[in-house]
């Protein structure tokens, strides 16, 4: 399964870190953001590599070059960061199939495989982690909205008023029906193509979505104490490292 990765931000909230390199560079215990996103996409069997760059580009395209451990490497440049909606239709041409899609500011210890094996059993258009946050952070987020049986009904990007706590995290597979949805998004109050709204016209349309429970642990590297939070979870003996 071909994997897309997303990298082409500012990261403006990780400053200074991100004042003369791209958000996916940021050292992490040790190697960049997307070093570490690239090692659990090929622990998951990723075949190919797509990654949509932007900010500090070629930063990112020295440093890895065409392949990453033996799996080939191919490159998107999003030229405008006008949302993920937006980032994700670079790579259009590229994708016939099911693919993984992966932010690059993620760091994950977590039960990945599980999306990838719900996808692969071949009646989901989309799945995706989710996990309850404190509600005080779930505007950060894409947050779901359930029914009273707890299946997603609405996704809403960084909403000011939260309907729930249950987040989106930045881990999905997907069907190529993704990219019409993506196709039809409107630029939301934030001027930006989200992905949430597209996913959220799936959901409308009657595709089938699927949301797995986190378990195990992800860290979304947005702000400087996130890169320190990340690398204590990275180097303790935490059980939870060995979830996959």
């Amino acid at each position: 399964m071909d994997a897309v990765i997303l990298a082409a931000g500012k990261g403006t909230r990780l400053q200074p870190l991100t004042d003369d390199k791209p958000k996916g560079m940021v050292a992490v215990d040790g190697q960049p953001i997307l070093t570490h996103c690239f090692e659990r996409l090929l622990d998951l069997g990723a075949t190919h590599l797509h990654v949509v760059v932007g900010y500090r580009k070629q930063q990112i395209i020295d440093h890895y070059g065409d392949e990453f451990e033996g799996v080939p490497i191919t490159y998107a440049h999003q030229r405008e960061q006008q949302g993920l909606a937006h980032g994700l239709l670079t790579v259009e041409e590229q994708i016939d199939d099911d693919f993984m899609l992966m932010l690059g500011d993620n760091i994950f210890r977590a039960n990945l495989k599980d999306v990838v094996r719900r996808q692969q059993e071949e009646r989901a258009d989309a799945a995706f982690l989710v996990e309850e946050v404190p509600w005080e952070e779930a505007s950060r987020y894409g947050v779901c909205d359930t029914n009273k049986y707890g299946e997603i009904v609405e996704v809403v990007e960084k909403p000011d008023d939260p309907p729930s706590n249950l987040v989106m995290t930045g881990f999905y597979t997907f069907s190529p029906a993704i990219f019409h949805a993506c196709h039809l998004v409107q630029p939301s109050d934030r001027g930006e193509y989200e992905l949430s709204d597209a996913i959220d016209l799936l959901i409308h349309s009657g595709r089938t979505i699927d949301a797995i429970g986190l378990d195990g642990w992800r860290v979304d590297v947005g702000y400087p104490e996130d890169r320190d939070r990340a690398e204590q979870l990275l180097q303790s003996d935490a059980p939870e490292l060995q979830a996959d």
